[in-house]
């Protein structure tokens, strides 16, 4: 019997040896390793962290001492330690275990991570929220994987040094977020964790800690009275994290088991703020995933032993490798043109661009708020920038496209990946909002393309477009069909809208993926004889008022369908538009589609579309409806 088929809880494994916890480390490795070659998902930042999370759970009294993970694709190997390891393998499938943390799932999720850089702010306040209710548990925030790139971390950081409160900061430090690491922080790290002066003293250190059974503060005021001041910042590479106000300790081999245990014993004692500096190796425990991290930082169905993908290539591209091909090829054309993206220049394909061009690619590691900030200097200065970010993830810039961009009319371009549903990642990565946020932001232009050609027909239009931002979004999809090079794409009128199909009895607006699936349906409808207008509104905003007056005057009912929350969006922008000028006929029946306002679950992009009614059957059934329904609305009763 293997240890973990012996460990359900963490109380389980603080009843272990240390021989048997460097066993249940390669045993929950073996277990993710298996889970994820047959069902695909986040791959090697939990395989860097099992020894880890094995030596916090063994110390820490877990769930009543907090652990707050951050970036969650690094929890899976805690999910296995807590309760949920018989349904670890329904992890990110429709139904099953969440793909990141969720307190609703269990409550050693202390909180949801899906956005980096959330751990040690959440961490300092479930500490200061302890410390009015009069507790004494301790509060542990496990950073890494790129997110001290991220400045809410030295925001919460230097929040807690200055309230000297009792919380322990773990730094996973594996040199990588999803991409390699960038950044001062990241070279300071490095530095410090090659610095041979540093490790002389740090082998003297581990030598005083395996003598005398003193104290973790009797030691380290030992070492400090051999350090001469005149050479401290060189000796302490954890100097920043001391003026911040932490007492720091580090780095530590983050895969010796008996380092950690010890480690976190020791620190467990102490009060105040702490940082333990961990270094760890991402993919830890599966040679391919070790020599390439970036490759597998997550994983579809492989073969655990070849490493070979088990799903059948070929098939046409996704949005994203279309955008990174066809924005390289505006590179090509206009070398003012720059590309910018906050560490993922892998899920962008940006790095398309980065290979043809190294100087004009910008990836500013997790930190969309500046990446935003940084195009709008660039462009004051003539240069084209093209900021390419998840939709859920820019949401993080959103300050910076209003009063640094939009504000100054400045003409940035923002290609929003991953925009509606994003699929198994869930509701951290649906992309449900940037049409409802876009919209709401003065002087941007919203757009969104039916298929591959429009989006870069838009791309290369937004370069082109000087009078504010432009902003574009597309889904994690493939492309719903072949796309030519780019000088075969024709240009696309900026502001108009195109007549997909027409019929008497109703009038379709759709925008972005919803175009196609509604002209589908509109086929399917005109088998039961009932005739439909379909348009393609790429523009949201402007919006083309010439076609919308036309659509409005004849047909009786109007459906605004929209991959994106009903709340606040295109539906409910238009609606508004409508009634507020009198120039344009209200139809008797209107009605908006779309996202409903609340977070959706993870599963396959379209199983979940499916059960949103936003498939072809889904629109069939809202379409056949308003045919048959409705009475005549005035300007007034609307």
């Amino acid at each position: 019997m293997s240890i973990l088929e012996r460990v359900r809880w963490p109380s389980d494994v603080r009843a272990l040896s240390r021989a048997e916890l460097k066993q249940l480390a390669r045993d929950a490795r073996d277990r993710h390793i298996d889970v994820v070659s047959t069902i695909g998902g986040h791959f090697g930042a939990s395989l860097g962290v099992a020894d880890l999370t094995v030596a916090l759970h063994h110390v820490f009294d877990t769930p009543r001492d907090k652990l707050v993970w951050d970036t969650g694709h690094q929890a899976y190997i805690h999910k296995i330690l807590t309760g949920r390891n018989e349904r670890f393998p329904t992890i990110r499938q429709h139904k099953g275990l969440a793909p990141f943390l969720s307190r609703n799932e269990s409550e050693y999720d202390t909180f949801g991570a899906g956005h980096a850089a959330t751990s040690i702010s959440a961490a300092l306040g479930m500490a200061a929220g302890r410390d009015v209710m009069g507790r004494d548990e301790k509060v542990v925030a496990i950073i890494g994987d790129g997110a001290m790139s991220c400045g809410l971390a030295y925001e919460a950081l230097n929040n807690a040094g200055h309230t000297d409160r009792d919380i322990i900061v773990v730094l996973n430090d594996n040199d990588m977020s999803i991409a390699p690491n960038v950044g001062a922080m990241n070279k300071y790290l490095t530095t410090m964790i090659t610095n041979p002066v540093y490790n002389r003293v740090r082998n003297e250190v581990k030598s005083l800690l395996t003598r005398a059974p003193r104290s973790l503060s009797e030691v380290v005021e030992s070492v400090a009275g051999r350090v001469e001041d005149g050479v401290k910042g060189l000796l302490v590479p954890g100097m920043i994290f001391e003026e911040l106000g932490f007492r720091y300790v580090g780095p530590i081999d983050g895969h010796d088991m008996d380092v950690l245990v010890d480690t976190f014993s020791r620190v467990r004692e102490l009060g105040g703020p702490i940082l333990v500096h961990v270094l760890t190796q991402k993919g830890k425990g599966f040679g391919l995933a070790e020599e390439n991290p970036v490759k597998w930082h997550a994983a579809s169905p492989f073969d655990k032993i070849s490493g070979a993908g088990k799903k059948k290539s070929g098939g046409l591209p996704r949005y994203q490798n279309v955008f990174g091909e066809g924005l390289t090829e505006l590179g090509r054309l206009d070398p003012r043109v720059v590309a910018i993206t906050a560490a993922m220049p892998g899920g962008t394909s940006t790095g398309v661009f980065a290979a043809a061009f190294p100087d004009r690619h910008f990836d500013v590691g997790i930190a969309e708020g500046h990446a935003t900030t940084f195009a709008a200097g660039m462009a004051t200065q003539g240069v084209r920038p093209v900021v390419a970010i998840y939709s859920t993830f820019l949401q993080r810039g959103f300050d910076g496209i209003v009063h640094d961009v939009a504000l100054q009319d400045l003409p940035v371009v923002f290609c929003m990946d991953r925009a509606g549903i994003a699929g198994e990642d869930g509701p951290t990565h649906h992309g449900m909002l940037d049409i409802s946020y876009m919209l709401s932001v003065p002087r941007m232009t919203v757009t969104a393309p039916r298929d591959g050609s429009r989006m870069l027909a838009l791309l290369r239009l937004g370069i082109e477009h000087t009078e504010g931002p432009f902003s574009i979004r597309w889904p994690r999809d493939s492309v719903p069909a072949e796309v030519p090079s780019l000088s075969e794409i024709p240009p696309i009128p900026y502001g108009k809208w195109e007549v997909m199909r027409e019929g008497s009895e109703l009038a379709v607006l759709a925008t972005g993926t919803m175009v196609l699936t509604a002209v589908e349906a509109a086929e399917e409808l005109a088998g039961e004889g009932i005739e439909a207008t379909v348009v393609d509104c790429t523009f949201l905003k402007p919006y083309d008022r010439e076609v919308l007056a036309k659509v409005l005057s004849e047909h009786e009912a109007v459906l605004i369908v929209e991959e994106g929350t009903v709340v606040n969006g295109f539906g409910a922008f238009l609606t508004r538009e409508i009634l507020d000028d009198p120039g344009l006929p209200v139809p008797a029946r209107m009605q908006t589609h779309g996202l409903p306002d609340d977070f959706i679950e993870h599963g396959p992009r379209k199983v979940l579309l499916a059960e949103l009614e936003m498939d072809v059957a889904g629109l069939v059934g809202k379409m056949r409806g308003m045919v048959r329904r409705g009475t005549r609305v005035s300007r007034e009763s609307a």
